[in-house]
């Protein structure tokens, strides 16, 4: 084993001191680790061990500092890339943080991409070393078409049973067997600028190839530094991890930001072990994606709809008052004797149980990643839960904005984080200006010169509108669909609008060149159970008609000629294993487009004459695509 010069630690005198004297990532852990060595850092789920276990900052960056060593004797030129394709966890972390640390740049893969979308990642980035959890995935990749040139080193978490597989390519390591010479090596960090790249962070590629986007140490601490300033966690903070890391709003705000802050970060088992997770942990502090809010929203629905008459009413009522409360906090106006007196009793018999279902003691949770209804974030935030909305997007590491619990306007996405500036072009188009602005795309100079103009505004490609200092996004500069009658209608508003009803569990709105707009759903199963149970077998007809109507009824606020006026269902979920979704679950519409073209012609096809409202297309339109799948 090679032996390399120098010591591990950083001499003392050249740690930055506070948090505002931090300028790269290193350098981030490395404060961290000396301001609070014993408070709790991490925490994880023992399978073997059957519960919970904790590590303090001083046990992790020993547990971090084994994979330094052993990554440095790989002799890794600093710049070079190194993929991890690895669920949320201890064995993420400790190889992006070795990396970081001799300045390799990390590139997070979602765990649940296809075979070709890694491999292509794996090509582009020109990758010289794969962190992978199984044998069995990297096989997968080989057979795919995983680079040979490029690719020095295959490190797999679980290699159990085939190491004959194995034993055929040199490359292909156990991670167990790797880290055993960690303790005859010898290393220091490398020395880092804040211009230098901390990781390549691929966009998820609803209309085609992902683009890998470059953040440098800069990008990220300024990022981070601006989150700090405008939510402020603390060490007696816990945040419960469950989105990707290899998305960039979980990987800043849910990996880098914790340290910055000293707060816990436990590791979700899985997404299906969730609500579990959500009551053993009891986070404090929930980062997440519109989804998990609106589930938890349909079981509110749900439950109230199967509830007796007073429970309903009591529901309704608590909801009632605690969005006056909501209101008045925000406006600073004064609530009546009624709401004053009633709120603590409704607190307790309602409020609290609901909340229970996040672990009963989440202070804040952060929305991003996409647009959340309004009808679902009030009822949280009635009944005393401070969700609050933020904008970002990979290519701004990510945050641009958030509202804050004291100045929290649902209908926006909050202020611009300090440090960043915002303007509306003449298009009406977001541009963002500042030091977490992306370098640039990965070998993409072209693509890079378009969105990134030389005095440095980024075009997000996305409409909004800037009220007060407040930013509202009001849709996407490519994703307007542009009927044949010449309207103009932002898709994704009316899906989250259609999403709000707790019997659709994914939508997509089409009409783009067509005469009228059109949606394609996917049920909730058990909602759907009983609502068809409602209809009395009323036929297909009469149950599409219905799912029209419900439909109708959640896009009433938007313009009569943006309602969609035909329905094509069906109860099998798209999914990212059928390319019909991207590792963060936003639809693929030219994928979604092209697999179901069939269904949508039919939809055109049976236009109703004189502009009368078309039929919805029936249930048997399902039975006829599920035969052909």
């Amino acid at each position: 084993m090679e032996k390399l010069s120098g010591a591990h630690s950083i001499p003392q005198a050249c740690l930055p001191d506070t948090l505002a004297q931090v300028r790269t990532l290193p350098e981030l852990l490395r404060w961290r680790v000396r301001a609070t060595p014993h408070a709790e850092a991490y925490r994880h789920f023992e399978l073997a061990a059957g519960h919970w276990v904790s590590h303090s900052w001083c046990e992790i960056d020993l547990e971090f500092d084994r994979w330094r060593r052993v990554l440095a004797a790989e002799g890794f030129a600093a710049g070079e890339r190194v993929a991890i394709l690895m669920p949320n966890g201890i064995e993420h972390i400790a190889m992006d943080q070795a990396a970081l640390s001799r300045g390799l740049v990390p590139v997070p893969m979602h765990a649940i991409d296809n075979p070709e979308s890694i491999v292509y990642i794996l090509k582009d980035s020109a990758a010289s070393l794969l962190l992978v959890d199984t044998i069995d995935r990297w096989l997968t990749l080989a057979s795919a078409g995983a680079p040979t040139d490029t690719l020095k080193r295959v490190v797999c978490v679980d290699l159990q049973g085939t190491e004959s597989t194995a034993a055929t390519d040199h490359r292909v390591v156990a991670l167990k067997s790797w880290l055993e010479p960690a303790a005859e090596v010898t290393t220091s960090d490398v020395a880092l600028q804040p211009d230098d790249l901390a990781a390549i962070v691929y966009t998820s590629g609803t209309t085609g190839r992902p683009k890998g986007v470059m953040l440098s140490h800069g990008n990220i601490v300024a990022n981070i530094k601006a989150i700090h300033a405008r939510i402020a966690a603390s060490p007696n903070d816990i945040f419960l991890s469950f989105l990707p890391l290899s998305h960039t709003f979980e990987r800043t705000g849910g990996y880098y930001y914790p340290i910055a802050a000293g707060a816990c970060v436990a590791y979700a088992r899985s997404v299906q072990q969730l609500s579990d997770d959500l009551k053993q942990v009891r986070p404090t502090v929930l980062i997440s994606v519109p989804r998990i809010y609106e589930r938890i929203y349909t079981l509110i629905m749900q439950h109230s709809e199967a509830a007796g008459t007073f429970e309903r009413e009591l529901l309704d009522l608590t909801i009632a008052v605690g969005g006056r409360r909501f209101d008045a906090r925000q406006e600073g106006g004064k609530l009546s004797l009624f709401d004053r007196m009633a709120w603590p009793l409704l607190k307790r018999l309602v409020a609290d149980k609901v909340l229970a279902q996040f672990g009963g003691r989440l202070r804040v949770a952060v929305s991003g990643g996409a647009a959340i209804g309004e009808r679902v974030i009030r009822v949280f935030l009635a009944l005393g839960l401070d969700i609050l909305q933020g904008y970002g997007m990979t290519e701004t590491s990510p945050v641009v904005s958030v509202n804050t619990a004291d100045d929290n306007d649902p209908r926006s996405v909050g202020r611009p984080l300090d440090g960043v500036e915002v303007r509306i072009s003449e298009d009406q188009e977001l541009l963002v200006r500042g030091p977490n602005v992306m370098l640039g795309y990965w070998h993409r100079p072209e693509e890079t010169r378009r969105v990134k103009e030389a005095d440095g505004w980024l075009h997000t490609g996305d409409q909004a509108r800037i009220e007060g200092g407040r930013i509202s996004i009001t849709g996407r500069i490519k994703d307007i669909l542009v009927t044949s009658t010449g309207e103009k209608i932002a898709p994704v508003d009316l899906e989250t609008a259609i999403l709000a009803d707790p019997l659709f569990e994914q939508a997509m709105v089409i009409g783009e060149n067509r005469p009228f707009i059109a949606t394609l759903v996917v049920l909730n199963a058990k909602v759907w159970e009983r609502e068809k149970a409602r209809l009395l077998g009323s036929g297909a007809d009469a149950e599409s008609a219905f799912l029209l109507e419900r439909i109708t009824e959640a896009v009433k606020g938007f313009p009569a000629y943006a309602t969609p006026r035909a329905v094509w269902w069906t109860l099998e979920p798209w999914t990212v294993a059928a390319g019909l979704l991207t590792p963060t679950l936003k639809n693929k519409r030219p994928a979604l487009e092209h697999r179901f073209a069939a269904e949508i012609e039919q939809i055109y096809t049976r236009r109703p004459p004189n502009g009368a409202r078309p039929a919805a297309s029936p249930a048997r339109a399902i039975e006829r695509s599920a035969d052909r799948r």
